[in-house]
């Protein structure tokens, strides 16, 4: 049996129809094989179990860095030949890389990098004297698993505590603060937005894979989710969600963009993407409908032309998202396109987290993102 909880008229009406929740008068029910330690009873969102199952690697093994009070006054010379012998022999040779490009990742190295991917000690904001976002003080939509990271920002529970100083606070434009994720740097920036009733954390495994490989991430959480504000008298204009996330990743320095999303997460970065001015490099769409309440995403995909890949599980709403993404797919302005069949049964995100071939699957997406930007 599932477990009970009251959502807010919001959430239940995201979850109409949810594969794995059944709502009754606001009341959520979970699927019995729901483990209600990740999710919770009263909207089927993540809480804190992406943290707790993945492990993340802060190594810095792989940056070229030197303590520089090992060497005293008397030997600034030698200090300075050594530095310039480090640039010539370390720094600036790259390790060799694959051919392969769709290699997995398991199967490269895991203690070394190339330098053109490594992720810079400094965040981005600082290098390129960026002003940070002032913190806001707002009601958030799930007070509950919401905190304050040490730079003042609201943030999701769910986020580990060593990640929660990425957080920011954007604004859309019609006003709405949204808490969000920033990881990694570079130029080449990537938009990873969630589905309707999960939070910030369903992409954050895979957004820390990607910065950690030299990208600059971006991951909100929509409005009346998590900590992003409580907004219930708009839970339709959500791409202007998607909006704000792409204008940071500008603001910040990117000058390229890989949109990817979950569910309506999806929808929206296609139709945020195309009306945005960086040149798009590629698309991930994770069961996502082309048809999201008021929001059609078809005209806006098929003026999308660089390499995408669809994926999709049978069966998933009854077969109704298969056809969604079909027509996704069809409709695609791209030539370099795929459409992958997921076995696993799942919706979103959950295809690569629950799914019995979900590790393959997110080695797909990440190499994806890897073979689309080189």
């Amino acid at each position: 049996m599932g477990s009970n909880g009251t959502g807010k008229s919001t959430l239940a009406s995201a979850l109409m129809g949810h594969p794995k929740c059944e709502v009754t008068d606001g009341k959520v029910t979970l699927d019995a094989d729901l483990d209600p330690n990740l999710y919770a009873e009263r909207d089927c969102s993540r809480t804190n179990g992406i943290g707790s199952i993945i492990t993340y690697n802060f190594s810095n093994s792989w940056w070229c860095r030197k303590s520089m009070n090992v060497f005293s006054k008397r030997t600034k010379m030698v200090f300075v030949l050594l530095i310039l012998l480090l640039t010539i022999t370390g720094c600036s040779t790259k390790m060799p890389i694959s051919s392969n490009e769709n290699q997995s990742l398991s199967d490269q190295p895991q203690n070394t990098k190339s330098v053109e991917n490594a992720v810079p000690e400094t965040p981005v904001a600082e290098v390129k004297d960026i002003p940070p976002n002032k913190p806001v003080d707002y009601d958030p939509a799930w007070p509950d698993r919401s905190v304050k990271s040490s730079n003042g920002h609201l943030v999701n529970t769910c986020v580990p505590d060593e990640l929660r100083n990425k957080a920011t606070t954007l604004t859309t434009s019609d006003g709405v603060y949204l808490s969000a994720l920033v990881l990694g740097s570079g130029d080449k920036g990537v938009l990873l937005a969630h589905e309707q009733g999960y939070n910030i954390c369903s992409f954050l495994d895979m957004g820390t894979e990607l910065a950690d490989s030299g990208y600059l991430v971006v991951i909100p959480e929509y409005r009346n989710h998590g900590a992003s504000q409580n907004f219930p008298e708009d839970n339709q204009n959500i791409d202007r969600d998607a909006d704000a996330a792409l204008g940071e990743l500008e603001r910040l320095g990117a000058k390229r963009v890989f949109l990817a999303g979950a569910s309506c997460g999806g929808s929206t970065a296609i139709i945020a993407g195309v009306r945005q001015a960086l040149p798009i490099e590629g698309l991930i769409i994770l069961s996502s409908p082309a048809q999201c309440g008021p929001l059609d995403s078809m005209p806006s995909v098929e003026k999308i032309k660089a390499p995408s890949m669809f994926v999709f599980s049978p069966g998933d709403y009854g077969g109704s998202i298969e056809k969604e993404v079909r027509q996704l797919y069809q409709a695609s302005g791209a030539t370099d396109k795929e459409l992958i069949v997921d076995e696993s049964g799942y919706h979103g995100t959950d295809m690569y987290h629950r799914g019995e071939h979900g590790d393959a699957l997110k080695s797909k997406l990440i190499d994806f993102v890897k073979k689309v930007f080189n």
